[in-house]
């Protein structure tokens, strides 16, 4: 489930995508990128919520992101829709809120094909089934087999995996406390390789968010900030707006 989607020229076209500098093939050809990557869908919904609160333009930075999700509705996985109309959940939100910044609305899994096929990028059979049941609407039952799995395993990597995912399903269920205990035991863990830890740090910062534990949230993602890896750009903006919120 954990891959390196460092990316800065992705990144670039989707800062331009949001500011409406980019031609109309341009924006297809983004998405036909962005429907295969949960991380930068993440990141698509975060600038998409910072420039609307900036500019207090929420209305219409969300239909134009509306029509682009429904546009590739058609051949895009029911789940992984889902994670691309979540993009609507952070600018909704962020309407009604008192802070410059929002928590994801949810946590994308790795999801890619019609036929509810797992990514190449998870190699664990047993995130892979929980996936599949989660995707399926069955989240007792991967929750449980995560759970089950987790109490039996000794590998801090293994540990690390299946925890991120039991922590997504989790947050997505709006189970914050329990995610919040899940992407710990990730963090906790030692001898895993950064990128595994730095998601964890960047996904305890949201789900402390959505329980609006702000300092603890700031202290996450200001640890995901100092590994200075995919999330760093992301997290940097969310230390910057906490931080007048916490004074």
């Amino acid at each position: 489930m954990i891959q390196n989607n460092l990316n800065k020229d992705l990144e670039r076209k989707i800062d331009l995508y949001v500011n409406g500098k980019l031609s109309a093939e341009e924006i297809d050809d983004l998405w036909a990128e962005l429907i295969q990557d949960d991380y930068y869908l993440d990141y698509l919904k975060s600038v998409a919520n910072l420039k609307a609160i900036i500019e207090d333009n929420r209305g219409s930075e969300a239909k134009a992101i509306a029509n682009q999700a429904r546009k590739y509705a058609g051949y895009v996985a029911a789940a992984a829709v889902v994670i691309i109309i979540g993009v609507l959940g952070v600018v909704n939100y962020s309407a009604v809120t008192t802070s410059p910044v929002s928590p994801l609305a949810e946590i994308g899994l790795d999801i890619v094909r019609s036929d509810v096929g797992v990514s190449k990028n998870v190699t664990n059979e047993t995130v892979k089934e929980a996936i599949k049941l989660a995707a399926n609407g069955k989240t007792f039952e991967a929750k449980k087999l995560l759970s089950d799995a987790l109490e039996a395993e000794k590998s801090p990597s293994v540990i690390a995996e299946l925890s991120l995912t039991l922590g997504s399903i989790q947050y997505n269920l709006g189970e914050y406390n329990d995610a919040v205990l899940s992407f710990e035991k990730v963090t906790a863990q030692t001898d895993i390789n950064n990128t595994t830890l730095e998601k964890g740090y960047w996904l305890l910062g949201n789900a402390y968010f959505q329980l609006d534990e702000l300092q603890k949230a700031q202290d996450a993602f200001q640890k995901a900030y100092d590994m200075d890896g995919q999330y760093s750009r992301i997290s940097k903006s969310y230390i910057n707006a906490l931080a007048s919120i916490n004074k």
